[in-house]
């Protein structure tokens, strides 16, 4: 039997279903019209700026570095632009290998290898790192031509630091590196974090680093529409870079490379400034390095050889060099004894050869004494007795405070990073150092070397300098400074250093006036008056000869049976004119043994140049190189003979003629 249908029922049912489908489909399109408004209307401002950060990219451009001149003018350090071959880590699966292969296009040194190396130990993987610099236009393409083998790896143009004078006073100049880990986390929580995006670079030493925000400069932006891939298509706007500003320094680079000739091989320091102003006129550390290594990366092999040398060639032994002052000392503690009372300029002291205290004979220099010495002839003549007895009246105390006030021991402010303090002893100072009673107490019989600048005493070359240009401006002591002026890149406009006086004078002009009488008589009369015979002006210094190795009591001292490293420095502080005074300097030759005939003929060139713009001739700067290889051992024990020649090469010749 044939079952009927109900066909109210199912049409029923039919509608149902599509109202509910309707309804389903209306309700969708409504959440949909909502979602569509929510984000046409609502979050329209979020989702048009994430539109247009995927079709664009912010590239940011830095900036030329700024320029550093010297007091003339010369080019110390300046830019150049260079293809480099670039490898971002992350993106090679097999560095090596693909190393290996880009050395098959491009000429890869074992040198490059080791600096990528070291590079990739100081960098995160997925920066770019260069891998070959300073590219050829054929070299560039040649890898263009094969550049779809090498997935991360890429060619990029950088800006490069340049020291086109290598090596000349890299200590005072400094070098740029890659900014690491530390300094990143300093940017980043800096004022202006933005403005090191997209540089890899800062300073690391020298004037590089401590006038990095002068010459960084301001980092620009590009906007750049990219396509799919990432690639730019098209510049939309640009924010140019404003380059850094040029920064020029008091230094003179001419008397710099003389001094440098003239220390040859030798280590040591000389620091020469204007007593007047306080600019650095020559700031010498030797030995020196070439900042250029620096500024690709220095591989691994050429920092082993620097950091491991026993000359220690990255030591700026000019800011931070410490050194017994020897009997330069000794016209400071005279003005000292003439300040406090302790002497008159014409009373004398008898000098048998040496002083007792507590049973140790404390020797002179000179064998059997010097007779009758007042404060003119002690200075003249460097007679130890005379300040062995006046260290005794005075005690250690007075002598600190007085030395303070020329800056021994304090530092000078000079505007360059790392100074460091030396030392200058007091009672106080021993007290704080060490932690054992018996090591807290100061002994008298410690005093005694204190007066001909041995025992504790410790100072820079630059605090030595900035005593001896104190003394030469009559008291006043100015702040030491090497950079002369910044210069705006934008307006030109100059922004000079401020000659700053530190303070008011530090000692009676009478009293002063004693010791530069006695100081002109050394140079005259006394230890290093050979070296100034038939200068065309009147200088002032004194010798000075620093202790490194204890010998025993009674032993004598022969320099060429002890290592030459242990060899007593030679000192020398000096200023020229006496009259009116234009140039001061102090320098320490290190191991050289007498600062009359290591220190002194230096400081003779120096003085000539400056005054009588004369520079010496190679030869003659060889006689004082060989003068001083051969005096330490005996065999050459005067350079008076080391006159200026006739055809001495004028000062206004290229350096590169001398």
């Amino acid at each position: 039997m044939t079952e009927l249908r109900n066909v109210e029922a199912d049409l029923g049912r039919f509608r149902d279903r599509v109202l509910v489908a309707t309804l389903a489909v209306l309700a969708c399109l409504a959440l949909l019209t909502l979602r569509l408004a929510y984000l046409q209307v609502v979050r329209h401002e979020d989702l048009l700026e994430q539109a247009e950060n995927n079709r664009t990219a912010i590239i940011p451009v830095v900036p030329n570095r700024g320029v550093i001149l010297d007091r003339e003018g010369i080019v110390l350090a300046t830019n150049y632009s260079a293809y480099t071959l670039e490898v971002t880590p992350s993106k090679v699966s097999n560095l090596e290998q693909t190393i290996d292969q880009l050395a098959q296009v491009l000429d890869i040194t074992a040198r490059d290898r080791r600096r990528f190396r070291k590079l990739m130990e100081e960098s995160r993987s997925f920066e770019s790192l260069p891998l070959r610099t300073r590219l050829s236009d054929e070299e560039v393409a040649r890898f263009a031509a094969q550049r779809y083998r090498f997935a991360g790896v890429d060619i990029k143009a950088r800006l490069f630091r340049n020291y086109p004078y290598g090596e000349l006073a890299s200590h005072v100049i400094g070098y740029i590196g890659r900014i690491n880990t530390a300094e990143k986390e300093k940017l980043e929580e800096s004022d202006d974090p933005a403005n090191y995006r997209g540089t890899e670079y800062i300073g690391k030493l020298g004037i590089e680093q401590s006038f990095e925000a002068e010459l960084h400069g301001i980092t620009g932006v590009d906007s750049v529409e990219t396509s799919a891939g990432g690639r730019a298509t098209r510049k939309l706007a640009s924010q140019p870079s404003t380059p850094g500003n040029t920064v020029q320094l008091t230094i003179d680079i001419k008397l710099q490379q003389l001094v440098e000739e003239l220390y040859g091989s030798r280590r040591g320091a000389l620091v020469a400034m204007d007593p007047k102003t306080g600019e650095i006129l020559a700031f010498v550390s030797k030995p020196t390095f070439d900042p250029n290594l620096f500024v690709e990366g220095i591989d691994s092999e050429s920092w082993q050889a620097l950091n491991e040398s026993p000359d220690k060639p990255l030591l700026n032994r000019a800011l931070r060099g410490t050194y017994p002052p020897g009997s330069t000392y000794k016209p400071f503690m005279a003005l000292a004894a003439l300040e406090t009372g302790a002497r008159r300029p014409e009373q004398s002291i008898a000098d048998p050869g040496f002083f007792m205290f507590g049973g140790h004979r404390f020797r002179d220099d000179k064998e059997g004494g010097h007779g009758m010495v007042n404060m003119y002839q002690s200075i003249v003549q460097s007679c130890d007795t005379y300040y062995y007895v006046l260290a005794n009246d005075m005690g250690v105390d007075s002598i600190h405070d007085q030395m303070q006030r020329f800056g021994f021991g304090e530092l000078t402010g000079i505007d360059i990073l790392g100074e460091v303090r030396g030392l200058l002893p007091s009672t106080d100072w021993k007290r704080r150092a060490y932690k054992r009673a018996d090591q807290q107490k100061w002994y008298a019989g410690e005093t005694i070397s204190l007066g001909i600048g041995q025992g504790y005493n410790n100072f820079t070359m630059l605090q030595m300098a900035s005593a001896t240009a104190t003394l030469a401006n009559n008291g006043v002591k100015m702040k030491p400074h090497l950079v002369r002026q910044v210069v705006d890149v934008l307006t030109r406009s100059p922004r000079p250093t401020a000659q700053e006086a530190v303070g008011q004078t530090v000692a009676k002009p009478e009293n002063i006036a004693v010791i530069r009488d006695a100081l002109v008589g050394v140079n005259i009369e006394g230890t290093s008056a050979s070296s100034f015979v038939g200068a065309g002006y009147t200088s002032a210094g004194k010798t000075g000869t620093a202790q490194v190795f204890q010998i025993k009591q009674g032993e004598k001292y022969v320099a060429s049976r002890i290592d030459e490293r242990l060899r007593d420095h030679a000192l020398y502080m000096a200023y020229a004119p006496a009259e009116a005074p234009r140039i001061a300097l102090a320098m320490v030759v290190e191991n050289a043994g007498f600062g009359s005939q290591n220190a002194a003929p230096i400081a003779r060139r120096v003085f000539d140049y400056w005054l009588m713009g004369r520079y010496p001739s190679l030869e003659d700067i060889a006689a004082v190189q060989t003068a001083q290889a051969l005096a330490p051992l005996g065999k050459a024990r005067t350079v008076s003979d080391l006159s200026w020649p006739a055809g001495g090469a004028a000062p206004g010749q290229p350096l590169s003629s001398r």
